[in-house]
Parts: C-alpha cells; sequence; structure tokens
C-alpha cells in the first residue's frame, strides 16, 4: 500500500554556496522547513531583499525508500526549483506555488542518500510573478515527503494531481458523480469506489483499472449549501490486483450547482447567495509564507467571525490545507495563478504551465467555483496582441480541463470596459481603490452603473477595494491619511454602496490582512501593504473589520470605534458604534447620551461632550461594550503619522487663507489657470525625479513602469488622480523627493488664488 512520510526535519541551507554540493554539508545553517530566507529583509521596506539561487540538503536512508516506485513530493519551491540526487540532477520547476513530485530510479538508491533542492527567487523574464505588490520569499515554505508505492498505483506524475477526479453533477433530488482514477501500470488491476456518508458506505463500484470512468448517482443529495450547509461526502479509491489492495487515494468533495447572473448575480443552488467576502495573501511576520496548519486555522477562523462568505486567494495557488478548510467552512473561493502586473512575452509556458497545476491539482475542491486568469495585467497596456492570446488560450485550457467550473480576470481600474481583453473571460471583475487611490468613494457605485447599464449581459464584481490604516488617530480623516477612522469611514461607504447593487456579483475587500509588500514606503511603516481590515500579527482587528462583521455576520455583537484614540481635543466629539443589533443606547459616565434605533446600516453615530476623561459605554440588549476619551489642550503627536526620512510636520506646510497647498487636491488646483500652469511644473518635476535610475528612463512607482500607458488609461488615471492632494501624490513616490523640493512647491501654490 501507499506510504506517505513528511520529511521536513534535518535540514541544512547556504544562500552562499556557488553550486549543489555532492556530500552532506554539515557547515551550512541547521534548520527545519517549511523555511523562507526573507522573513526579514522581505517585509522591512526597501525593496532590497535577497532575490537569489539558494539551497538546501539533507540525507535519505534506504530504509526510507522501499516501495518498488518511490516519490518525492514538494509542496512548494519559491520560485523555481532544481532537484539533485546524489548529485545528479534529476527535474527543475517552474512556478512557486504548487505542488511537484519527482520520481527517484531505484538504480540510484543507496545506502545512503543525499539530496539538494535548489530554490531561486532571482529575477527573470520567464516565471511569474516578477512585479507585483507583494513579497516574493524563497524559499522550501510547505512541506516535503516521500511517497512509497507499488509499480502499479494511482498517478502521481499529472502535474501534481491526487491522481483521482470527481465531478458531481446536481440532477433534481439526486446527483450523478463521475469519477476517474488515472492508473500507472494497470494490466491486470481493478479499481473499486466507495462513496461515504460520514461513516456509511452509500455507494460502490468496481470497475477495470484500464478504464476508470463511471458513474455512481446520491439519491436525495444533501447538497454543499455555502457557509449554510457546507456538506462533503468521501470518495475513497482503492486499486486491487491479484485480489490484493495495493494502492488507495480519497477525497472529499461536495455536491453543488452554481451560476451567474448579470442582474441577480451569484446563484448557489437555485437561490439568490450575494458573494460578500476578503481576500487573502498567505504571509505572517517573520515566517513569510512559511506557515503551520494552525496559521491557516487562525486566518479561516478570523474570516469567518467577519461574516464573509467567499475569499479571493490572491495571487496564486494557496496551501492544500488550506483549500480543504475553505471546503469545510462552505466558503466560494476564486483560485487564481500569478500572471499578474507585466505581461511577459516570455512568460507564455510558465501560465500555461501553472493554471495547468492550479486547476489539476483543485479539481476537487467544492469551494472553488471561479479560475482567476490574471490581475492587473495591463498596467501597462491592454493592446498587446501576445497578451490577448495568452488570455484566450488559457481560458481555453481551463474549459477544456474544467467546464463545470466559471473563469474570471481581476482587471486594473485604468483599463477601458470596452478592450476586447475585458470581455474574454466567463465573468469579470474590476480592482477600483476610487477614495483612496484618486477620486471620491461614490465614484464606485457610478462605475458599476455605468458598466451594467452598457454591458447588461456581463456579470460584473469587485475583486479588490479598500485602504490602508495604521495605528494613526483623527477627528477629521481625509482621504491619504492612514488613520484607522478614514478606513472606517471608506468602508462604511463603500459597504452602502454595494448593499444596493445586487448584480454585483462578488465583492471582495483587499485585505483581509495586512501583508509584506517589501517596495513599499507608506503609511510611516515601510516594506507593508496596510490595508487588511487585520493587522498582519493578526492580533488587532481594525475597526473596519467590525464594520463588516456588523453588516456581514448575524451574530448579534456591538462594537465602539476608535478605542485607540483616547486623547482628543474637540469639546463635541464623534462616536460610531457598530452593532446588527436593533437599537443602540450611548452611555457617558453612566449618563445616557441617546438611543437610536438601526437604519438600512449597522452604523451608530452619536455627538458626546468632551471633557475631562469619560468613560463611553455602548449597550445593545445584554450586549455592552466600553471605550475612554481623554479632554486635551494639544493634540497626541503619536496619533499622527510621521513620514519616513523627510519629516514634515502639518505646521511647516503653509496654507494662506484663499490660497493652494500642497494639501489641496489635484482636481481643485486644475481648476483655475494658473493651477494648470503650475501642474505642468510639478508634472515635469514629478517625471524627472520618478525616471532617474529606471532601466528605460520612463517614470516608475513601486517597481511599476507606466511608460505604455495609452490614451484610454490616461483618462481613467486623470479620474483618479483629481482625488489626490499634493501631499499624497508626492507620499507615494516612497521617498524620491526632498522635503525642500515638497516645500518649494508649496510655496509655489502658495501664490495661486482659488476660485
Amino acid at each position: 500500500m501507499r506510504n506517505i512520510k513528511t520529511i521536513n526535519d534535518n535540514w541544512y541551507f547556504s544562500c552562499t554556496a556557488s553550486q549543489a554540493p555532492t556530500f552532506l554539508p554539515t557547515d551550512w545553517e541547521s534548520l527545519s522547513i517549511p523555511h523562507t530566507w526573507n522573513g526579514t529583509d522581505g517585509q522591512d521596506g526597501g525593496g532590497d531583499y535577497l532575490r537569489k539561487k539558494c539551497y538546501y540538503a539533507k540525507e535519505i536512508s534506504k530504509a526510507e525508500l522501499q516501495g518498488e516506485e518511490n516519490y518525492l513530493e514538494f509542496d512548494a519551491v519559491n520560485s523555481s526549483a532544481e532537484i539533485f540526487w546524489n548529485g545528479r540532477s534529476l527535474a527543475i520547476h517552474h512556478g512557486g506555488y504548487s505542488r511537484f513530485r519527482v520520481l527517484l530510479d531505484n538504480a540510484d538508491i543507496k545506502d545512503t542518500n543525499l539530496l539538494v533542492v535548489s530554490a531561486d527567487n532571482s529575477p527573470n523574464e520567464e516565471v511569474y510573478p516578477q512585479v507585483a505588490d507583494f513579497t516574493f520569499y524563497g524559499g522550501i515554505y510547505r512541506s516535503v515527503k516521500i511517497i512509497n508505492v507499488p509499480s502499479s498505483h494511482f498517478d502521481l506524475e499529472y502535474f501534481g494531481a491526487p491522481g483521482l477526479q470527481i465531478t458531481p453533477v446536481v440532477k433534481g433530488e439526486n446527483a450523478e458523480v463521475t469519477v476517474k482514477t488515472f492508473v500507472k501500470n494497470p494490466v491486470g488491476t481493478k479499481v473499486e469506489y466507495k462513496i461515504y456518508e460520514g461513516d456509511n458506505i452509500i455507494k460502490s463500484a468496481t470497475v477495470d483499472g484500464d478504464n476508470t470512468e463511471t458513474v455512481l448517482t446520491i439519491e436525495n443529495v444533501h447538497l454543499w449549501n455555502g457557509i449554510k450547509d457546507p456538506y462533503l461526502y468521501c470518495l475513497e479509491a482503492t486499486l486491487i490486483k491479484d485480489g490484493e489492495e495495493i494502492d488507495e487515494v480519497c477525497n472529499r468533495f461536495g455536491c453543488r450547482y452554481f451560476s451567474v447572473d448579470p442582474e441577480k448575480g451569484f446563484i448557489l443552488n437555485g437561490k439568490e447567495y450575494p458573494l460578500r467576502g476578503v481576500s487573502r495573501h498567505q504571509d505572517y511576520p517573520v515566517k513569510g509564507n512559511a506557515l503551520s496548519i494552525e496559521d491557516h486555522k487562525r486566518d479561516i477562523e478570523l474570516i469567518c467571525e467577519v461574516g464573509a462568505n467567499t475569499i479571493r486567494l490572491a495571487h496564486y495557488q494557496h496551501a492544500q490545507e488550506f483549500y480543504d478548510l475553505c471546503d469545510e467552512k462552505g466558503l466560494v473561493i476564486w483560485a487564481e495563478i500569478p500572471y499578474i502586473s507585466r505581461h511577459m512575452h516570455g512568460g507564455y509556458d510558465n501560465t500555461i504551465n501553472q493554471m495547468t497545476e492550479l486547476v489539476a491539482q483543485n479539481y476537487n475542491h467544492a469551494s472553488i467555483c471561479f479560475w482567476g486568469l490574471s490581475n492587473e495585467i495591463t498596467i501597462a497596456g491592454a493592446d498587446d496582441p501576445h497578451l490577448i492570446k495568452n488570455h484566450k488560450d488559457l481560458n481555453d485550457l481551463v474549459h477544456k480541463m474544467d467546464p463545470t467550473r466559471l473563469t474570471t480576470i481581476a482587471t486594473v481600474t485604468m483599463c477601458s470596459m470596452d478592450n476586447e481583453y475585458v470581455h474574454i473571460s466567463d465573468v469579470l471583475s474590476y480592482n477600483h481603490y476610487f477614495g483612496w487611490y484618486g477620486g471620491t468613494t461614490d465614484m464606485n457605485g457610478k462605475w458599476f452603473d455605468d458598466f451594467h447599464k452598457k454591458y447588461p449581459n456581463d456579470a460584473i464584481g469587485l475583486s479588490e477595494y479598500g485602504c490602508e490604516a495604521l495605528n494613526w488617530h483623527t477627528s477629521n480623516p481625509t482621504q491619504g491619511d492612514y488613520t484607522e477612522e478614514y478606513q472606517s469611514y471608506y468602508h462604511e461607504e463603500l459597504i452602502k454602496q454595494i448593499a444596493v447593487r445586487p448584480y454585483i456579483w462578488a465583492t471582495h475587500v483587499w485585505n483581509m490582512f495586512d501583508f509584506a509588500a517589501d517596495a513599499r514606503a507608506e503609511g510611516g511603516e515601510n516594506g507593508m501593504n496596510h490595508k487588511g481590515l487585520v493587522t498582519f500579527d493578526r492580533q488587532y482587528k481594525k475597526d473596519s473589520f467590525y464594520a463588516y462583521k456588523a453588516w456581514l455576520n448575524p451574530e448579534p455583537m456591538i462594537h465602539i470605534c476608535s478605542k485607540r484614540y483616547v486623547d482628543r481635543v474637540e469639546d463635541v466629539t464623534k462616536v460610531t458604534v457598530y452593532s446588527n443589533c436593533p437599537e443602540v443606547e450611548l452611555f457617558v459616565n453612566g449618563e445616557s447620551v441617546g438611543k437610536q434605533t438601526k437604519g438600512d446600516f449597522p452604523f451608530f453615530y452619536f455627538d458626546v461632550k468632551n471633557a475631562g476623561t469619560s468613560t463611553i459605554e455602548a449597550k445593545a440588549g445584554e450586549l455592552t461594550d466600553t471605550a475612554t476619551i481623554n479632554k486635551v489642550d494639544k493634540p497626541n503627536e503619536d496619533y499622527i503619522m510621521k513620514e519616513e526620512n523627510q519629516v514634515i510636520n502639518w505646521f511647516e506646510i503653509t496654507t494662506p487663507v484663499g490660497y493652494f497647498s500642497i494639501n489641496d487636491t489635484i482636481g481643485d488646483i486644475m481648476s483655475t489657470f494658473k493651477g494648470k500652469v503650475a501642474l505642468i511644473k510639478v508634472l515635469l518635476m514629478f517625471k524627472k525625479v520618478m525616471s532617474q535610475g529606471t532601466k528605460d528612463g520612463k517614470p516608475e512607482v513601486m517597481g511599476f513602469s507606466f511608460g505604455g500607458v495609452n490614451k484610454s488609461m490616461l483618462q481613467s488615471l486623470l479620474g483618479m488622480v483629481k482625488g489626490f492632494t499634493i501631499k499624497r501624490t508626492f507620499m507615494m513616490t516612497g521617498n524620491k523627493f526632498s522635503k525642500e523640493q515638497i516645500l518649494e512647491v508649496n510655496a509655489m501654490l502658495n501664490k495661486i488664488k482659488k476660485k
């Protein structure tokens, strides 16, 4: 029978070795995997984390290789891997997020064997991803296993697939389950299938090993029904030869049917089921992508607590353990490959290979309903014929491999809704950040209404939206201030717009958790994207987390916002409470300041006198939550974001009454003739500074070159950036401009009258 052993302990590691060793290098660093070498430098900012080829080595005894055939299974090695066995190269794998296996030659097995793995996350032009807003952690960051099998066994060589394919189709009260296994050396074998409902076998069949496909019917099928009832069956396949059971595989599966309607959105098992959820990156502090099962479970519990019923698993294949948890919890999943940000003509084969692996390895997961072809791939333009062909071929590949699910694309705002590429996949989503990267929050709903009116037969979704928040606070939140209060305001407004548009087939907050993006220099902490509803360490749930919990999770709750914002200068301050209860009453130092009845949305706002130290208590039935505020004369500097390296305090920015400053938006400044002239000067300065040090002399921000931006993209960009303040624009360049340059622009604007 099949024997599987995990071999995560007793590895040796080096990032200085120039080649694979031919003997066990006991002077290297000793460690266990999962492991990454970028757990620190990939999270500290600067974009200079180590990207190169590093080596792992360990000894494996002959006693561990007792199968008639023996395979090494790697759950993930980023980004490219080469496998050496006793000094000989056995295999090369390109793609850092998927499982792959290597067959060992029995003639090469000695009493003691040397396994060496090179993991290479170096930049190149063939393997995705190469440009993206997250850290590409190098290493063997998921488990490694040895699989011993007899010579006849369920296939282990087809793109890391499980060797078992289950396709349930619901027909009325029943489900027809088409099952197929792939047998290596099938002569003289039979396959016995058993479907389990709990511990009970409810269906079985036996077929020949060289023609294994059959259909098993489940009468009165129990449907997998999302978070309401994520019911799973189990299918066990046993390989029999000469009357002996010699191999076995099993998979859980769910029976469900779904569709997407351009007017009604996602429909599960015949009923409207609005998909409202989050996106997830898989990294943790110090660990990077080298997560434990406990980390995956912690993430899934937080996602379920917020009330999400869907996850977009960005921007690559996630761990099998996480897909299993999604099956169990009933979460509808969008799974995608890392075809992201910059189309590479040399990367075509890699997109095909990574998509084949994604579908083959995850075909049996009930939770997966959508295969994502790419993300924001048209940042440099959508008119490349090679890019169009790449997407059409991926779309055709997915439909050939899996006709039961839908394809989708996550499209960047600047890409015209009329572009051919936008309409390749079955359904479509856009990444919009109106209200954060320019524009205003109310632009989100209008954009979707415009799309829906123009393309009423095309299903449209919102694949990314969000804004960043750290431990900064204010009573007057504004776009770009990175305060927890603005993030709360932003998500309140987006919730209001999403809720009244049922035609939006899915919405995914970007992001559930803060994550590392080493090239970033924003918000006062470099190397991080802080758009999460929960902090990177999973220890603090931001107020926006509770906004969604109040909206999506039916379990009664109450939460007072801005608990970390204690010291306040105003005489009357706003207190926001999130609750899904019908009525909330607020008390200050034990005295009621009023009751409010829940309206269309679970957001309550109270004006509270601020004098001395006040204890705030919110009550909804038996539920309570408390906070403290304190009256101060001057703003607490700990609440105000400090610019990295070039500190510009608010009092250094002169703002004469009736004149512009860098605190004004580009749109307002453009409204005057002299303002337009000033902005041309700023643009020339911006182009000169941002082009310095780039490969092609074109402006670049966070590694993205904008030299290929076309007319339609420029028009979309202009609509967004009109909402930026000049100061925010400078902030987003990663400290490319000196304090003196920024204040020089401010002085120029101070001479221009407003209307």
